[in-house]
């Protein structure tokens, strides 16, 4: 395999230049957003709700709306990354993602916090994994998986960052003087950054493959483009659900909540090894045995879950089991578009392939907990849960394109 940091890369386009910035920035600014827009708010949500009053279920509302808008916008940010790049997007992105946290900071009403964070929605389609994965997917190709893995590494090591620095902050100022501090950070790490770091010629899409003959129109009315949609769409509501509900479930099974929140954090922990693995797995496994024997894998882990009630030792390796299955399939979806239909219109259909997915991941922390109670508990949660995973595995039977996979990535 080419070496990342290499001068040169075969595209099927002769031989092009990659821009040595750009890994390393990427890292960066991954790292940097999702710490700060994502991963600070729960960590900041227990002081905003103490100090303004509102519900810790309204905030987590605005913040769950910025989750949909993000979906929504991404559709169109695939389209400008396939034509123009990602450096006016993301370096735009980064921009917002600032001011949106100023003006969360600064709310004085629930509807401007909401304000706030629907902006922050719009910025997060601009700054976190789908801008990234076109930019490494278009500048790396064809070993654009290594590339993927070591950008998804240092976004796993975003909430290790950000979460105990915004508890820091937090503990010596108020949630809006931090949310301040933390949209400064983002400013002055990211928008140079994404500015200068990615300003190298966007080159020209490489030809569809062979058995794409009506461009991107024809893949999205595909039936395998359609039933790929379902397919993550129910895999993203069942491991978001189950990710959230893991500490309720082993404190409904009489374990303390520090027990629990070790046990969520060790997950976290497999997930990154999960994400060193995937490249091997791509190597043995064609592109719809792996999407069926992953989403499969993640079934039976959430089934265990529902079924085991301990010991806790036991619980921890499967917490860490789901974690390591959530790395891979992070990377499943990132070379979902271009192991089947090459790396032509990657940003737009990738774009609309996870708008459901990002929709459904959003959704899935309030129905969760919704449905726990009528369901008798977490244990009947996860069992619901597991379903759905064994039908997204089963529709993921049906995303093989119908002349052939494509590319195998």
């Amino acid at each position: 395999m080419t070496d990342l940091q290499s001068g040169g890369a075969a595209t099927g386009m002769g031989v092009r230049s990659r821009p040595r910035a750009v890994l390393p920035a990427l890292c960066l600014t991954q790292i940097t957003s999702w710490g700060i827009v994502y991963y600070a708010f729960p960590v900041l949500n227990p002081a905003i709700t103490a100090d303004t009053g509102w519900s810790a279920g309204a905030t987590t509302a605005a913040f769950s709306a910025a989750l949909v808008v993000s979906a929504v916008a991404g559709i169109y940010v695939g389209r400008v990354l396939d034509h123009r790049g990602p450096r006016t997007v993301m370096t735009a992105g980064s921009f917002l993602g600032a001011l949106s946290l100023l003006v969360i900071a600064a709310a004085p009403t629930l509807a401007v916090f909401f304000a706030g964070w629907l902006l922050a929605g719009a910025a997060m389609a601009a700054i976190f994994y789908q801008p990234a994965f076109a930019a490494l997917t278009r500048w790396w190709a064809p070993d654009h998986v290594r590339a993927l893995t070591i950008v998804t590494l240092a976004g796993g090591l975003a909430s290790t960052v950000f979460a105990p620095l915004t508890a820091i902050l937090a503990a010596h100022m108020s949630w809006r003087a931090t949310y301040t501090v933390l949209a400064a950070i983002l400013a002055a790490l990211t928008i140079p950054t994404h500015a200068l770091a990615l300003k190298a010629p966007w080159p020209p899409a490489p030809p569809s493959p062979p058995h794409i003959t009506g461009g991107h129109e024809q893949v999205v009315r595909s039936r395998a483009f359609l039933m790929l949609a379902v397919t993550f769409a129910l895999s993203a509501f069942a491991m978001y659900a189950v990710v959230i509900g893991l500490v309720p479930l082993l404190i409904e099974r009489g374990f303390t909540t520090t027990q629990a929140a070790w046990a969520l954090g060790l997950g976290g922990a497999g997930q990154t090894l999960g994400r060193t693995l995937y490249a091997s797995l791509a190597r043995h496994l064609g592109v719809t045995a792996r999407t069926v024997t992953l989403i499969a894998l993640g079934a039976l882990t959430t089934a265990a879950l529902a079924t085991v009630a301990g010991p806790y030792a036991l619980l921890v390796a499967l917490s860490v089991l789901a974690g390591v299955i959530r790395g891979n399939l992070t990377l499943l979806q990132a070379t979902a578009v271009t192991d089947r239909w090459g790396t032509t219109h990657y940003g737009r259909l990738s774009g609309l392939l996870g708008a459901p997915a990002h929709a459904a991941a959003a959704l899935a922390p309030f129905a969760g907990a919704v449905l726990a109670g009528p369901l008798g508990g977490y244990p009947a949660l996860f069992a619901l849960l597991a379903g759905l995973s064994i039908t997204a595995a089963v529709t993921a039977f049906g995303t093989r394109p119908g002349n052939g996979d494509g590319p195998q990535g």
